[in-house]
């Protein structure tokens, strides 16, 4: 585990010469308010390391280090948004051995599967629900977190080469050019759509005024004291509670304590005293019906794509599922942005 300085500075030059570094990470979002990295494991030709991003680290020389590598990872997107949020790491390129797989037409493309696929290895089984924040990690929880990226390398390697057997290892560079772009891109919440969780679409009127002032009272109460916020009242919890309090009760759970119990009033009675005016719009996700003539161009894209996938032996979803069928078939200039150039030329678009 590298959890002091001196030891990252002597990982720094191990990285240098190489080409290529495998990476994963782990995060803590099941025991704190906004998702952290807890642990950054890497993985060379010359060996396996784990990165304490917990520790008193100053991580920009590791980004600065691994910016212009190539990095291989197992599903790209939530680990780069990641390590983007924690450090501001973007690499230049990346292999995802998720799309190596689906480009290989392998249906059980999991980690445990693949290494089981190739190198014969049956991985230990983890715990979503682990706590990575906790110190110090159980050697079961640091083999897991290492077994991550061990076979990373290797298994890339194999990999590609069946891509270039097959005449596809431009198609996965399009791929993995693409999953890299759309992991700099920002996912914003709707401020407004926020509060309306599960269930919410039942409330109107006040009932859903006050749900919004306790899901804000709630999400202001999990990010002070740095917990999920299911920690502080499950979502159904909110919903009865709402509907209560319009109904004139006061509902009252044991867990709270005073000060919390009495902001979580105050909450509830800054709905109940909203104005029409101020009760929150009912949404409705009708959305616009396809014409006919859409509907034919959508079948026709669906037909075509499911005749060259089945000759091609690949997911018909994975080269273009339903909903981008059906934004081409209303838009054809979408297909640009919708799809990367070998997804193109298969649809013939």
């Amino acid at each position: 585990m590298i959890a002091k300085s001196t030891q990252l500075k002597e990982l720094l030059p191990k990285i240098d010469p190489v080409e290529r570094v495998a990476i994963d990470t782990e995060a803590d979002s099941l025991h704190c308010y906004r998702e952290k990295l807890c642990l950054l494991q890497l993985t060379l030709p010359t060996g396996d390391h784990i990165i304490d991003p917990l520790a008193d680290l100053d991580l920009a020389p590791l980004a600065e280090s691994l910016a212009h590598k190539t990095i291989v990872v197992h599903g790209a997107d939530f680990d780069l948004r990641l390590l983007r949020r924690s450090f501001g790491f973007k690499p230049d390129r990346i292999i995802d051995t998720v799309l190596a797989a689906r480009l290989l037409g392998i249906r059980e493309f999991s980690l445990a599967a693949l290494v089981q696929r190739y190198f014969g290895v049956e991985l230990t089984k983890g715990s979503q629900k682990a706590n990575w924040a906790q110190r110090p990690l159980p050697p079961r929880m640091v083999e897991y977190a290492m077994n991550d990226t061990h076979y990373l390398l290797d298994l890339a390697e194999k990999m590609e080469a069946e891509l270039q057997a097959v005449r596809r290892i431009e198609w996965f560079r399009q791929s993995c050019q693409r999953a890299l772009e759309q992991s700099f891109i920002d996912r914003t919440r709707d401020a407004d759509d926020a509060w309306r969780i599960s269930g919410s679409g039942k409330l109107r009127g006040k009932a859903a005024a006050v749900l919004r002032e306790l899901w804000k009272w709630r999400d202001a109460e999990a990010e002070a004291a740095d917990r999920p916020a299911f920690h502080v009242l499950q979502n159904r919890d909110m919903i009865v509670a709402a509907e209560r309090f319009v109904a004139g009760e006061t509902p009252d759970y044991r867990h709270f304590s005073a000060r919390r119990r009495q902001s979580f009033r105050d909450a509830a009675a800054r709905g109940l005293n909203s104005t029409e005016m101020e009760w929150p719009v009912v949404r409705r996700r009708f959305g616009t019906r396809p014409t006919p003539e859409i509907l034919r161009r959508t079948e026709v894209l669906r037909q075509r794509r499911d005749e060259v996938t089945a000759e091609l032996g690949l997911e018909p979803a994975f080269v273009a599922p339903r909903s981008t069928l059906e934004a081409i078939a209303s838009d054809p200039a979408s297909a640009a942005e919708l799809l990367v150039p070998w997804q193109r030329e298969l649809l013939n678009i």
